[in-house]
């Protein structure tokens, strides 16, 4: 059976798309490094804390212990991880992208590695109790969801990620008329039920969903840091002055943005200046002091990605900030 020359067109541009990925794909040797860190650490807090006990990770990864559990023993944690994990992100790679995929795949099978070593060659006995927090069902949910968390924080970081639930909502949720996050939580909910239901006990999903709640803060923790980022959106008809006070008081740039107002039509200027938590106090006293009529609102960043300050501040030193108004 022939193909038609609409099909042969589609799968012709679809490759050229994709051979054009690799062509541009720049991998970087300390992403590995840090992927490879993140599933050793992922299956120590999964292996040595959570398996032991019968309790589950989320995700996938959940789904792969809830199976490794009732089915055969050469059906292992680590080759069910690898089955269900793999296929997902190739069968997302087009959404996603090789370069995530990749690393997204390595991740997996570090993790996979990880898990295989702990409860295989190495001395450690996991097969009826964790062998740092015993049988105590809530310590080992609170370790194991905290390290777990680490681990998955540090994949994120890294640019991949430790379980294809992500990839899975990304491409199904809007099918189903759902946003990813609620596509996750319904996900997570049916499996833990599904746990409840085979394994005859509703204390082990239970702990599992503090084991989850934890994990879920720590990779929030490990990819937004300690101290998040403010934004500052600074409404001012000084703006000169303000820029290179701030410039001098904290050492970093900011963005001017022409603008009028709504009301009076008079054109004033917004700064956007980026700072930590206990810097906002300050930064509001020295605008204030050069213009008390200024309008500063502060939100939340996820993230910040800069070029070095040193190199960006010899650039624009003794340049105007803002070309004059007439």
């Amino acid at each position: 059976m022939k193909k038609s020359p609409k099909s042969a067109k589609f799968f012709a541009s679809h490759w050229s798309a994709f051979l054009q990925q690799f062509k541009n794909l720049h991998l970087h040797g300390d992403r590995f490094v840090m992927l490879t860190v993140a599933g050793l650490i992922n299956a120590f807090g999964v292996s040595v804390f959570l398996y032991p006990v019968n309790l589950y990770d989320s995700g996938i990864s959940g789904t792969a212990m809830l199976l490794a559990q009732i089915t055969p023993d050469w059906c292992s944690l680590s080759l069910i991880l690898l089955l269900l994990n793999v296929p997902l992100f190739l069968f997302g790679l087009k959404r996603q992208g090789v370069q995530f995929t990749i690393y997204a795949v390595y991740s997996v099978f570090i993790y996979s590695l990880g898990a295989w070593l702990i409860q295989g060659p190495l001395p450690l006995d996991v097969s009826i109790s964790s062998p740092l927090a015993g049988t105590d069902l809530l310590l080992c949910a609170l370790f194991g969801g905290l390290i777990s968390g680490v681990g998955s924080g540090l994949a994120i970081r890294g640019g991949g990620a430790m379980d294809g639930m992500e990839v899975m909502a990304v491409i199904f949720a809007r099918k189903l008329g759902m946003t990813v996050g609620t596509f996750v939580m319904s996900y997570n909910v049916v499996l833990y039920i599904l746990a409840g239901l085979l394994r005859s006990s509703w204390i082990l999903p239970l702990y599992s969903i503090i084991a989850y709640a934890v994990g879920l803060k720590v990779v929030d923790f490990v990819i937004e840091g300690i101290d998040r980022s403010k934004a500052a959106l600074i409404v001012t008809r000084n703006p000169d002055a303000i820029c290179r006070a701030l410039g001098e008081a904290f050492g970093t740039g900011m963005t001017c943005i022409p603008a009028q107002g709504g009301f009076s039509h008079e054109e004033m200027t917004i700064v956007y200046f980026v700072v930590n938590r206990f810097q906002i106090s300050r930064m509001k006293d020295i605008v204030h002091d050069l213009d008390d009529r200024a309008y500063i609102t502060i939100s939340e960043v996820a993230d910040v990605f800069k070029l070095n300050q040193d190199k960006l501040s010899q650039k624009v030193d003794n340049q105007p900030l803002l070309p004059r108004r007439k």
